[in-house]
């Protein structure tokens, strides 16, 4: 620990060409904070819990206003916050103190873009104390520090504020010990709703999960697709899903891949190109998963699969199961 990162600051300082030219933390607007925690912990995921306004948070709340058969406008709204109002106890914050096991490895930094090199190493594990500690907590670096300040210290019984994370319940039906930790390490709620299908809906850039009855019952936002390699418009089936899957890259299926470039097999982990989970499709090379960048869910493209956060599609492997249906819309 001692060698690679003592203050929360340090990550985001490291990254920048001078720590003296390094960003400002973004503002963080606690009311906003607030309605983002409530909408994650209900399973109506609002991207990155930053405090801050956008398109994942006018997503999820539009998912959760359909839920509520409120009128859909994406905005907080008297009649959303009288809905919301319920869930006030989940307050927008906690204070916890560091443990060694949230501080624990093992670290690799940097981390090859190559993926023939990525395919050397024994994981593809988080960077840094500071980025498995945002993940965890479904944020980034730099809010954890505008919360706190840079120069806090990362060790053990160090009090750091975080976004509010925590599930209501860890009762994970998981058989797999190694994913089990996954989600436990990744706070994913385990009340999960009965899901009897899903839909991806392209033009709104959201994966919703349905009931028996078609209604809403959780979304995530999601990005899906690209020029070169479309969103497979149609009805498919989710065949199975694998935990902390290793990657096994086909530079013919991947866009903008450099002449010459060899097949490799890259091993697990939270910075492994599908993340922590696959959820395979019965359309070939195809499958829902997570990502090693959270912050860019719904703003890049993808080479055709549907790419959520590590904590989102942690929870969507909760819902889902083999035989589901999955429709996917322009």
């Amino acid at each position: 620990m001692r060698n690679m990162l003592l203050a929360l600051g340090s990550v985001i300082a490291a990254a920048s060409s001078a720590a003296a030219q390094a960003p400002a933390p973004p503002a963080v607007d606690r009311n906003i904070l607030h309605v983002q925690v409530i909408l994650d912990k209900l399973g109506f995921g609002p991207g990155v819990l930053d405090g801050r306004g956008g398109q994942s948070l006018v997503a999820a709340l539009k998912g959760f206003q359909e839920s509520r058969d409120l009128a859909v406008t994406g905005k907080i709204d008297q009649p959303t916050l009288r809905a919301l109002y319920q869930y006030r106890g989940w307050r927008p914050t906690r204070t916890i103190a560091l443990t060694p096991a949230m501080l624990a490895g093992p670290y690799v930094n940097p981390i090859p873009k190559d993926y023939e090199e990525q395919s050397k190493l024994t994981a593809l594990s988080y960077r840094s104390p500071t980025e498995k500690l945002a993940e965890m907590f479904h944020t980034t670096p730099q809010v954890l520090v505008a919360l706190n300040s840079a120069g806090t210290r990362l060790a053990p019984g160090t009090r750091v504020v975080f976004p509010n994370a925590l599930p209501t319940s860890r009762d994970y039906a998981i058989a797999d010990a190694g994913y089990r930790a996954t989600a436990n390490m990744l706070n994913v709620e385990a009340n999960v709703p009965a899901a009897d299908h899903i839909v991806v809906d392209k033009s709104d850039g959201v994966l919703r999960v349905m009931d028996k009855d078609d209604r809403l019952v959780a979304q995530f936002s999601a990005t899906m697709g690209s020029a070169e390699y479309p969103l497979p418009i149609g009805t498919w089936e989710i065949k199975g899903t694998a935990f902390n899957p290793d990657w096994k890259f086909d530079p013919n299926l991947i866009a903008n891949t450099k002449p010459g470039a060899k097949p490799a097999v890259v091993p697990p982990g939270p910075n492994n190109p599908v993340g922590v989970v696959w959820i395979d499709l019965s359309k070939p090379h195809y499958g829902i998963h997570g990502t090693p960048e959270p912050q860019n869910i719904g703003r890049t493209e993808s080479n055709g699969c549907i790419r959520l956060t590590n904590w989102d599609a942690a929870r969507l492997a909760l819902m889902v199961k083999p035989g589901m249906k999955a429709v996917f819309r322009p």
